[in-house]
């Protein structure tokens, strides 16, 4: 069973009395392990996809499931509980409390779920762990490097264990040698985890460390294949 079935998706926005399509008819499949690279253009429809894959946005017509359950037809709470346990986000912005340490930062997703406060430290300890960030975990955002902070992001996404990570554009505020070693870092995860891995990103250089690559343009894929390595 694949981890992902989108079948004729679209997006449809009406700006005034003009209907704008940003995916139209988009069909297609992700497996567990997978490692994919979402490109194209600014508003080639990449962004609205991933809203759509991460339970942020539903599409106008057209039905998406996730492990089996069709995610379309979900009410809201239920599409809470999806994002909290099945699907972990890492966005460029790090998107950290700047007045928690790193810890509580990880620890977040779980407050939802009922664990007890002891469980949320060993998991999220161990998370930080995961991310080569042990030593750390008391420190808060502006005690750490770009490449920490977004290591403490990839922890929070991994904490509750979810299958599925979805990445916009994670080494959009990082230099060349820390993004390669965040991809690195994602790299591992899939391969030695078996996590599913989706990065929206516009850089080439980035897309080579994915198993797959998707372009988008003008609302609909245009090419799907492997990954081509330099």
């Amino acid at each position: 069973m694949s981890l992902i079935k989108v079948q004729d998706i679209s997006k449809n926005y009406n700006l005034g009395d003009v209907q704008v399509c940003a995916l139209c008819g988009v069909s297609l499949s992700m497996d567990k392990g997978d490692f994919v690279a979402v490109m194209g253009q600014s508003g080639s429809g990449k962004s609205t996809f991933m809203n759509i894959l991460g339970c942020l946005d539903k599409p106008t017509s057209g039905r998406y499931s996730l492990e089996g359950v069709d995610v379309s037809e979900l009410s809201r709470d239920e599409l809470a509980v999806i994002r909290n346990k099945k699907i972990g986000f890492v966005f460029h912005g790090f998107n950290l409390l700047s007045r928690t340490s790193a810890l509580e930062n990880v620890e977040l997703p779980m407050l939802y779920n009922g664990l007890p406060a002891k469980d949320r430290k060993e998991l999220a300890m161990a998370a930080l762990k995961t991310v080569g960030l042990s030593g750390r975990e008391n420190h808060h955002p502006n005690q750490l490097s770009g490449g920490q902070q977004q290591r403490v992001a990839i922890a929070r996404a991994l904490v509750n264990q979810a299958p599925l990570i979805l990445a916009d554009e994670p080494t959009g505020n990082l230099d060349t040698k820390t993004s390669r070693e965040i991809m690195d870092l994602f790299v591992k995860l899939n391969e030695e985890s078996d996590i599913t891995v989706i990065i929206v990103t516009h850089e080439p250089d980035i897309a080579v460390f994915s198993k797959r690559t998707i372009r988008f343009l003008d609302g609909r894929v245009v090419s799907d294949g492997h990954t081509v390595k330099p």
